[in-house]
């Protein structure tokens, strides 16, 4: 047992935990579950908020050190308020994270939303992320969480700035939503599809109003570092969707991606599939063809 953390309720786990490249290992934690990051179990602000708890964070730790484990010494609240082994906070749910293979090697992350909207974001060490105050981009009203306040805040409790999302878009319980969750991906770093290279691939674990239509993604970084990412849907074998829900992306070690699907809402039956994604087979040069 390397570490364990009580949570108040049964959602909102988190997932992906995944060692870094500086050789630390990164473990993403929801809110704590029920909703709104309010209730039993949920302090006054949230626990998204609180800095005194693990739950609503990324972590980082040093399992190769001391046990049950270390703590990195460059850590944001090494020697100041917060626990020690927080590495960013202000997360609903983490749902899947992965570092960039190229590039700064950055953090991604998609955060399931509430009602409203579903998020990604660049996950930066210390920074607050912003739930429960924001929901993705927006302002987020735990008292009245179907309605976006037209107010923004700017900073945390403590005056700290609150870092934006790259990503966001509208979720299924509001007028013209996409889906359901978002299901966080991975930057292409392979070959195979040289269109998707540098781009941040992830997906939609069921597109609004369907059942069992999961839908990928192809997010393009913009030239200006204060601009949102823009993103649209990658073809998939001629039709929109996979098919089934998406659950997952995994990569090799050649950077190629994988999708992981199923049928099911939960983990029954015997419907799990893992797709590899690769180029259709008229994607000739200078085919302006989307891959499959």
């Amino acid at each position: 047992m390397i570490l364990e953390v009580d949570q108040p309720q049964a959602n909102h786990n988190g997932g992906s935990i995944v060692f870094g490249p500086d050789g630390c290992l990164y473990i993403p934690l929801g809110d704590g579950g029920g909703a709104r990051d309010v209730g039993r179990g949920h302090p006054p602000g949230g626990n998204g908020q609180d800095i005194t708890t693990l739950l609503g964070k990324i972590l980082r730790i040093d399992v190769d050190g001391e046990k049950p484990y270390g703590i990195p010494g460059d850590n944001p609240f090494v020697g100041r308020e917060g626990r020690d082994e927080i590495y960013a906070y202000g997360l609903r749910n983490p749902w899947r994270m992965t570092f960039d293979a190229g590039g700064e090697h950055r953090l991604f992350a998609a955060d399931a939303g509430q009602y409203l909207w579903e998020s990604v974001k660049i996950i930066v060490a210390g920074g607050n992320h912003g739930w429960n105050l924001r929901e993705g981009n927006h302002a987020f009203d735990p008292e009245n969480p179907r309605e976006s306040p037209a107010d923004v805040p700017r900073t945390g409790r403590r005056g700290e700035p609150l870092v934006d999302a790259i990503i966001e878009y509208p979720n299924a319980k509001q007028p013209g939503g996409i889906g359901q969750v978002v299901i966080g991906g991975y930057v292409y770093r392979g070959k195979t599809i040289p269109r998707l290279f540098g781009r941040y691939v992830f997906a939609e674990w069921n597109r609004a109003g369907a059942d069992g239509e999961g839908i990928i993604f192809a997010a393009t970084p913009p030239k200006d570092p204060n601009r949102m990412w823009e993103f649209g849907e990658v073809e998939v074998a001629g039709s929109r969707t996979v098919g089934a829900y998406v659950l997952a992306f995994g990569e090799d070690a050649e950077h190629e991606l994988y999708v992981l699907t199923a049928k099911s809402r939960g983990p029954a039956g015997k419907t799990g599939r893992v797709h590899r994604i690769v180029p259709p087979p008229d994607d000739r040069p200078g085919k302006d063809a989307n891959p499959a």
